[in-house]
């Protein structure tokens, strides 16, 4: 089964996607359906094949000046282990790519890094992409632990400042308000100036929010906005319900994702961002997901990468430091691939990627 049009097909292709997330529990969000009907939000074609049954893959056709491509975020969801499953579906990618006058595929399956999973996608025909493709290095926290249990995987700092948190009272909500999402927008535009990263736009933001509807919170940390004595003592000059730190969490299957964060300047002094991703594993707790994905650290060693500033953050809430394969390309026109390589190399070392 093909579509492209994701609004009449809704029901169809949920019932699938909910067949899928049983058989592949390692999906999450930037597969489903969702996710889909927010880049068609944004005037992109999108394609679904569940390739007669022996996968599952939602495909984004991208514009972009130095060529078109095909996108496949954390996909496709197949049998890696199965030889003869994984090249038809590679195939039949293949060819939905050419129809589509792209240069390249491009996907970051949801396989771990290993010299065995590499050789995979060697030997499929896939070269390793100049840039990344949704979170290679990530934090991933068990919810099927209790919460006496995720405090104690904790480093001893990071437990001190949760604690503290709760301590002095800092306050955590969460909405999915129209509101919200323009002054996490707001937000977000300041952090990126101060730590150098480019922002979602307002459309992006609007559109998740739509197409996630039900399944997306930003939660908000903020001052008390009473006169708490134990905050009031340690911050007098803080303004009561000041704005410390903001997180978006999309869920999806047995997976919720920490997908973009913004902070205030008070969060270097105040532990918001603690506060707020504390409350966040409760509430996702509660609801029944298995796993929080903190998405994205640095890899090891790698003090410039862009992810530096907030790894010692995420690895201090425990869980398992999940490495998984790089996005690799799978090229459909060699000429046409090489100049997007050439960009795509210069822009990966700017960014510190």
């Amino acid at each position: 089964m093909v579509t492209e049009d994701l609004g009449a097909m809704n029901k169809e292709d949920n019932k699938k996607w909910q067949n899928i997330l049983e058989k592949y529990p390692e999906a999450n969000f930037l597969q489903s359906p969702e996710y889909g009907r927010m880049n068609e939000i944004l005037g992109c074609k999108v394609v679904i094949d569940d390739f007669e049954g022996l996968g599952w893959a939602l495909m984004i056709v991208r514009n972009a000046k130095r060529g078109r491509y095909l996108e496949i975020p954390c996909g496709p969801l197949i049998d890696w282990n199965d030889k003869v499953a994984r090249k038809n579906v590679l195939a039949q990618i293949a060819k939905i790519g050419k129809a589509e006058k792209c240069v390249f595929v491009r996907m970051r399956p949801q396989l771990t890094t290993t010299d065995e999973n590499l050789k995979i996608l060697e030997n499929l025909g896939m070269k390793k992409s100049p840039m990344h493709l949704a979170a290679e290095h990530t934090v991933m926290l068990d919810l099927t632990k209790s919460l006496d249990a995720i405090l104690a995987d904790m480093r001893r700092q990071t437990r001190y400042e949760v604690r503290q948190s709760e301590k002095i009272g800092i306050e955590v909500t969460s909405s999915d308000s129209v509101e919200i999402f323009k002054n996490f927008h707001t937000c977000q535009v300041e952090t990126a100036k101060r730590q150098g990263f480019v922002p979602p736009s307002l459309d992006v933001l609007m559109a998740e929010r739509e197409a996630f509807a039900g399944n997306i919170r930003i939660y908000t940390a903020s001052a008390p906005k009473n006169n708490n004595a134990t905050f009031v003592a340690k911050y007098p000059d803080i303004e009561n319900g000041a704005l410390i730190a903001y997180g978006m969490i999309i869920g999806g299957g047995k997976e919720a994702d920490y997908y973009e964060a913004a902070s205030t300047l008070l969060n270097r002094r105040v532990p918001g961002a603690y506060a707020l991703l504390w409350q966040a594993i409760k509430d996702l707790k509660e609801a029944g997901y298995e796993r929080f994905n903190l998405w994205g650290i640095a890899p090891p060693g790698q003090t410039q990468h862009r992810y530096a500033g907030v790894t010692t953050f995420k690895t201090g809430f425990g869980g398992e430091v999940v490495e998984f394969v790089p996005a690799h390309d799978l090229i459909l026109s060699r000429i046409g691939y090489l100049k997007d390589y050439v960009v795509e190399t210069a822009r990966k070392k700017k960014r510190h990627l």
